[in-house]
């Protein structure tokens, strides 16, 4: 008899189907290949803001019920607007299951997080930088993300990025 599958891999495996089909801007995103509830993201500063040119890799961590209760939500890579490998109080983050809405999807969740990256408002686990130091932050982001083995192992053509670069 096969295991049955949960509903949380269920909604997860249709999400990540979506998310190649329709990928959100700015941001990418693999599930760790041995655990559907942990996802990788890299956020790519958009154009117009200090983040631009930098690469920011983070982490989502889905609970067993999702998608009933919300994941929660890390930046490992440094930035200059979150703090690094803390949880994130985001409205669409497990700090607030009361404001969750199952219908909220991993789409969702990147938009939500990028979208509050680029904005100011204080919440736990936001830090506060200028523009400037966010650009150094930006022009080093690479190098901190090739450190990280999760980064070179989901991500190889950003991994790639930085060595081209250095041609």
């Amino acid at each position: 008899m096969a295991p049955k599958t949960s509903s949380a891999t269920l909604r997860l495996k249709q999400d990540y189907i979506r998310l190649k089909n329709d990928p959100v801007p700015y941001v990418i995103a693999e599930p760790n290949p041995s655990n559907i509830l942990e996802w990788y993201y890299v956020v790519s500063g958009p154009d117009d803001s200090p983040y631009a040119g930098g690469y920011y890799l983070g982490r989502l961590v889905f609970p067993r019920d999702f998608p009933f209760k919300p994941p929660s939500i890390y930046m490992i890579t440094p930035n200059g607007r979150f703090k690094t490998n803390t949880r994130l109080c985001l409205s669409i983050s497990d700090y607030h299951p009361d404001t969750w809405n199952p219908a909220w999807s991993v789409s969702t969740i990147l938009t939500g997080l990028l979208s509050f990256m680029l904005e100011n408002s204080p919440t736990m686990g936001s830090i506060e930088m200028t523009d400037y130091e966010r650009r150094q932050l930006a022009a080093q982001s690479l190098e901190s993300n090739v450190r990280d083995e999760n980064f070179c192992e989901l991500f190889p053509e950003l991994t790639m990025v930085k060595f081209v670069n250095m041609l």
